[in-house]
């Protein structure tokens, strides 16, 4: 007789962090100089895959480009449900879900303690939540660990901006298709934009330094008041179902 196996839920989660596996925040463990930075990720559903929104200012093409369907395709499923279940326990038992990251946050501090390593967190690799709010207090509670992340919200960047979050967190504005204006708000405010560039990035962009975002993912290293420029990675075409370009505007093509 074969066994069926449950189907795991959010309510059978016991680790929603991970410290290995994603190509983009592991590419500083092969830099000399950086590999004393050791990031905690968390990886949360995208915009309302899981049937919750966690990408409030999300546009159409930030959506199509999204970094969720990266990687090896046959581990497509096992890593979306991973991620919906984390994203479940986060609105239907947030407290449950603050106290596990509560405890994982802090052994990776004793961990990277233990090791000679700076800790690192990055709570929206494939989200946009507000988790600086008190009710989560997780920068507030560990002061000593830099957290770090992207963000779409505009009037959250420039609470940043205003030195009004946690000081141990860092934002980077991401650019898209629908918020370029706001983008140079930002720029000329003194923050820092990542832009997704369709060919070689340029020296500069709207007059602004640009930077290499490709080479490793610790934004709080880069310079102030620069353009974050990363190349344009195809994304899956839903249509069709294969490898295409962005046509939305939300890379930017200098042609």
């Amino acid at each position: 007789m074969t066994i069926q196996k449950t189907k795991p839920t959010y309510k059978t989660l016991t680790k929603l962090m991970f410290t290995d596996g994603n190509i983009k925040t592991d590419k500083n463990k092969h830099i000399e100089g950086l590999e004393k930075y050791l990031i905690k990720r968390l990886n949360l559903a995208p915009s309302k895959i899981s049937g919750f929104n966690t990408c409030a200012s999300a546009s159409d093409g930030c959506i199509d480009a999204c970094l969720h369907e990266a990687g090896n395709p046959v581990f497509m499923p096992q890593k979306t449900l991973g991620r919906v279940n984390r994203t479940h326990l986060l609105f239907k038992d947030e407290a449950r879900f603050i106290a596990m990251a509560s405890r994982e946050i802090r052994n990776h501090e004793i961990y990277c303690k233990k090791n000679n390593k700076i800790p690192v967190v990055r709570l929206n690799t494939t989200s946009d939540i507000l988790f600086e709010r008190k009710k989560f207090s997780f920068m507030q509670n560990f002061p000593n660990i830099i957290f770090y992340d992207y963000t779409k919200h505009f009037n959250r960047m420039i609470k940043y901006l205003k030195g009004e979050l946690p000081s141990n967190y860092h934002l980077t504005f991401s650019r898209n298709e629908v918020n370029d204006f706001q983008a140079t708000q930002v720029l000329k405010s003194g923050g820092n934009v990542a832009v997704v560039f369709r060919k070689e990035l340029p020296k500069t962009y709207k007059g602004f330094k640009v930077v290499t975002g490709d080479e490793h993912d610790l934004r709080f290293l880069d310079d102030k008041n620069v353009v974050v420029g990363l190349k344009e990675k195809l994304s899956l075409n839903k249509l069709t179902g294969k490898l295409d370009r962005d046509n939305s505007g939300f890379v930017v093509d200098l042609k």
